[in-house]
């Protein structure tokens, strides 16, 4: 599958759990200023690591004040969860937030969206947790839904919101990628990269769907540069970092700045 070959940008997940919101508020200032190129949170309710009921907080409402506090960096969640929320709400929020971050110019927001995984959030907080199956067939309705709910809003998005994606699943996950991401974000090794691309074009032919222009997207915390090296070699070119606090490693983040820019 021919690839688009943008440069290569950074994005770094503020995982948004064990500090307090200060903590977080002062990241997402220094990212920016660092010259991170996106800035992602998560949509749980819970910590995913280190105490399980320790500090936590929502991902929409953050996302909210990211779009008032920062001036370039484009954000988003890595990844919304579709079900808890009732799909036009989530066009109606996205929106918003995307004409909260334009400041005299174009949204910054990018959709990232998957299907939800995390049984606690679901049980906890009163959503039907349903099958693998069942909640990735609601997030193809919901994505429908989404899109023709921003093509009625007054006022329309400041831009085609740009939609990310994440998962690998070849039967569902990657056809509902090849219906809708313009970012398609996953785990992936290097070397499946190239089988996972041409599920993603052969979905696309049997939907009538254009793939030209998809941006790969990968996971960089745990990996080494050789990695990184791998999978720009075969088309990756957003690379996000997961990062926790309170002890933020920034050299970390100035290491893989630096990697970025040697690759442009």
């Amino acid at each position: 599958m021919p690839l688009l070959d943008t440069p290569v940008r950074l994005g770094v997940q503020i995982e948004p759990q064990q500090v307090a919101y200060a903590d977080i508020r002062e990241a997402v200032v220094r990212l920016e200023e660092m010259g991170v190129d996106i800035l992602f949170n998560w949509d749980h309710f819970f910590p995913l690591h280190g105490g399980p009921d320790g500090p936590h907080f929502e991902s929409w409402t953050m996302l909210a004040a990211w779009a008032e506090q920062t001036e370039r960096v484009e954000f988003g969640a890595l990844v919304n969860c579709n079900g808890y929320r009732n799909a036009d709400l989530q066009a109606d929020m996205a929106r918003t937030i995307d004409h909260i971050s334009a400041k005299g110019g174009e949204g910054r927001f990018i959709f990232g969206t998957g299907s939800g995984w995390f049984e606690r959030d679901y049980q906890e907080y009163g959503y039907e947790f349903g099958t693998a199956g069942s909640r990735l067939d609601e997030l193809a309705v919901g994505l429908g839904r989404i899109e023709s709910r921003w093509e009625r809003l007054n006022p329309p998005p400041t831009r085609r919101i740009p939609i990310l994606i994440g998962g690998a699943g070849e039967k569902k996950t990657l056809r509902i990628v090849a219906g809708h991401a313009d970012i398609w974000h996953s785990f992936v090794a290097p070397d499946a990269l190239a089988h996972k691309l041409d599920v993603i074009a052969g979905w696309a032919d049997v939907d009538g769907h254009d793939v030209s222009r998809l941006i790969v997207s990968s996971e960089l915390k745990g990996r080494d540069t050789d990695t990184a090296d791998a999978l720009h070699d075969a088309g990756a070119r957003l690379f996000t970092l997961g990062f926790g606090g309170p002890e933020w490693d920034f050299g970390l983040v100035q290491r893989w700045l630096d990697w970025r820019d040697r690759k442009n």
